[in-house]
């Protein structure tokens, strides 16, 4: 969801997202699917990715979302930890309550970075 709303709103010449896990899945859950799509994104092709240091090798930053010991360390990289639960099997409700979290994160970090798309 971090990254599908990272490049919906970023300026793509300044800055994009990719999006990986420690433990991905085969697939993205179908209630991230639903929410998603009821905010205009669509994110059903999405293919999960393992997150390993030779994906993030060169990022200038990386968010994590509670991966604790998992995540790899990126030397150079910034790096922001968001404490989001995981919305796999929740009801629609806190998947939706977890979406906005992550949306409203996300609008706050393009904007105080700067990577906003000129308007």
């Amino acid at each position: 969801m971090a990254a599908a709303f990272f490049n919906a709103i970023a300026d793509p010449r300044r800055a994009r997202a990719m999006s990986a896990g420690t433990r991905p899945a085969d697939r993205v859950h179908p209630e991230v699917v639903a929410a998603m799509r009821e905010a205009g994104i669509d994110v059903s092709a999405a293919t999960p990715r393992l997150l390993t240091p030779e994906l993030a090798k060169g990022v200038a930053m990386l968010v994590t979302m509670g991966c604790g010991d998992a995540c790899p360390v990126v030397p150079g990289a910034r790096r922001d930890d968001w404490p989001l639960e995981d919305p796999k099997e929740k009801p629609a409700g806190r998947v939706r309550e977890i979406r906005d979290e992550i949306r409203d994160r996300v609008a706050r970090l393009v904007e105080m970075e700067g990577w906003a798309k000129a308007r």
